[in-house]
């Protein structure tokens, strides 16, 4: 029977929880690396057992971990990242240039078709590709050269690319979303990077065509259709139809527009879901009921999922990366919270269950779907 395997990243660890088909009895291993903040933890599509961990501590800095056992055991490979001597600046809030910096990887994304090709996103706003299963890393310097990184300014996160998207119909194009900057898309391995943000619109830029400088949180992708982009902005959840090109909003009848995490269905590239929360500076639930919303139709009309999740005093968050789906016939999706739980639906959402509590908060979720 297949499976399915749960990449958990906390405040204070890495978690691997494991199921069968069923996904009704949850295996828990961990914590790996007690007491690290693991941002990002993701498997490759080609090789199941290889996985990699981006491990940071601000006493110890960055490490890349690896696990060619299916997270049994880690290892460091190497962690030189290279860049192109050319650091840059990015505006602060208060307008002042500020010289750019490697803080941490905040994103790992294997390629589709070789375990050892991956590409790292990093605080400050930079991307790196490794060959050699994380030996070496190497960034691809054109997106930071694109020429808008002055006006490019950071979330309450950090200057951090969080979302890579590598296209699985054309090889050769990739998309990256930075916060607070913008969707970006290159068409040539990463060489070379134009902004595609138009549509969007941002409380607090005055121009209404600026092309940089706008908050996305998150950015997803069905493979069966990938010119169809879906987007939560800070304010906003949007949709493009032509791979970026332009924006619409699809925000509808949620409760509120701003939120973290956005994901699709792995069978109906129609299928939508976000986690809403109240505001800007209320990062909680409204009302303090953790719903999820779902929309069949792309958007634009929209459904709360509820059954099995806390519907009073309840004040979690669920982060930008703490959202996954598996591929199993009935559609499997996760999320984490701040508040330590991670909650499964086996059935597309319809209804809700723990499959951990208490852990510390969940920075990222991933899944995998096991042969």
């Amino acid at each position: 029977m297949s499976g399915v395997r749960v990449l958990v990243g906390t405040r204070k660890g890495a978690f691997v929880l494991t199921a069968d088909g069923k996904r009704d009895r949850w295996a828990v291993s961990g914590p790996h690396f007690s007491g690290w903040e693991i941002y990002h933890m993701k498997g490759s599509p080609a090789d199941p057992d290889r996985i990699y961990a981006s491990q940071c501590s601000g006493w110890s800095g960055q490490v890349i971990q690896r696990s060619d056992d299916g997270g049994s055991t880690f290892a460091p490979v190497g962690n030189q990242f290279s860049y192109d001597g050319t650091p840059g600046t990015h505006q602060w809030y208060d307008g002042t240039p500020h010289p750019w910096e490697f803080e941490r990887v905040w994103h790992l994304e294997p390629a589709r078709d070789d375990p050892d090709t991956v590409y790292a996103g990093v605080e400050d706003a930079g991307l790196f590709k490794s060959a050699d299963g994380g030996k070496s890393w190497q960034e691809l310097p054109g997106l930071r050269g694109h020429g808008t990184g002055s006006a490019w300014q950071p979330g309450a996160g950090g200057m951090c690319l969080h979302t890579i998207i590598l296209d699985p119909a054309t090889p050769a194009r990739m998309f990256a979303a930075i916060s607070a900057a913008g969707a970006f898309r290159s068409d040539d391995a990463g060489q070379t990077w134009r902004a595609v943000n138009r549509g969007l619109r941002s409380e607090g830029i005055p121009d209404p065509d600026a092309e940089v400088g706008h908050c996305v949180h998150r950015i997803a992708m069905h493979p069966s259709r990938p010119d169809v982009l879906y987007m939560q902005k800070h304010w906003d959840v949007m949709r493009t139809d032509n791979a970026g090109e332009t924006w619409r909003e699809i925000s509808g009848n949620l409760p509120t527009d701003f939120g973290f995490p956005i994901d699709v269905h792995a069978h109906e590239p129609e299928t939508i879901y976000v986690v809403p929360i109240t505001s800007d500076s209320e990062h909680f639930p409204p009302n303090g009921q953790l719903r999820v919303y779902r929309s069949r139709t792309g958007g634009d009309e929209w459904e709360p999922l509820a059954n099995g999740l806390p519907q009073q005093n309840c004040y979690v968050n669920v982060l930008r990366d703490a959202m996954a789906v598996d591929s199993l016939d009935e559609c499997g999706i996760y999320f984490g919270t701040t508040g330590g739980q991670v909650y499964a639906s086996a059935d597309a959402g319809d209804s809700w269950a723990p499959i951990v509590r208490d852990l510390p908060a969940v920075l990222s979720v991933e899944v995998q779907t096991l042969s």
